[in-house]
């Protein structure tokens, strides 16, 4: 009686269970390096599914140049020009999405400078999130400035760690400089911490309130 292979999902691998006991399943050969149509595809399914910026964009698809590289060097093949023609084409695909409007950098700042003002962001920690994203600084310094005030993204950090107006008890005057301290790690300066921290409870609610509008 023949038995027929069976395959057994384990995390982080999938095994084979045949005539002579478990092994792993054979790796898939590397192939030939990703050609810019491989790579335009690449890009299509990734903008589906996440907003990106054209920095952010040739990252994913150099990584996947780079492991395709890595595969095929293990498998001894010479990899030097497919790397360098595959980091090319992953720059040369992500500037063609930004000229066909699928990856706009202006509109993704402004969209998560107000997203980071919402969560409790100071513009400082803004900024060194958008830097990091690849945002030109002159794309970030428009999408901060039209961003909420940072008046209440301190509210709201307020409201997220539940000190100042949105605190369960009063501060004595080593607690609320514990509390200055937390708005100041975050960014926010002295004055925007301080006013934050005396709004009024009501006001402060309302004025998240409409901050999520």
């Amino acid at each position: 009686m023949s038995h027929a292979p069976t395959s057994w999902a384990i995390p982080g691998r999938l095994w084979h269970e045949g005539v002579m006991g478990f092994s792993p399943k054979p790796k898939r050969p590397a192939g030939k390096p990703p050609s810019e149509a491989r790579l335009r595809e690449a890009a299509i399914v990734h903008l589906a599914k996440f907003a990106s910026t054209e920095a952010g964009l040739t990252r994913v698809l150099a990584n996947r140049v780079r492991r395709w590289a890595r595969a095929a060097e293990a498998e001894g093949q010479d990899t030097e020009a497919g790397l360098i023609e595959g980091l090319a084409a992953a720059h040369r695909v992500a500037a063609a999405m930004v000229t066909a409007g699928a990856v706009d950098d202006a509109g993704f700042a402004a969209a998560r400078a107000r997203r980071l003002a919402r969560s409790g962001r100071s513009r400082r920690a803004m900024a060194a999130h958008l830097a990091a994203k690849g945002i030109d600084p002159e794309h970030a310094q428009a999408a901060i400035a039209e961003a909420p005030a940072e008046a209440d993204a301190a509210l709201a950090l307020c409201r997220k760690r539940r000190i100042g107006p949105f605190a369960r008890e009063a501060a004595d005057p080593a607690l609320r400089l514990k509390w200055l301290g937390v708005l100041a790690r975050a960014g926010f300066s002295r004055d925007v911490a301080e006013a934050a921290l005396e709004a009024d409870p009501d006001e402060a609610e309302a004025r998240l309130i409409a901050l999520k509008q």
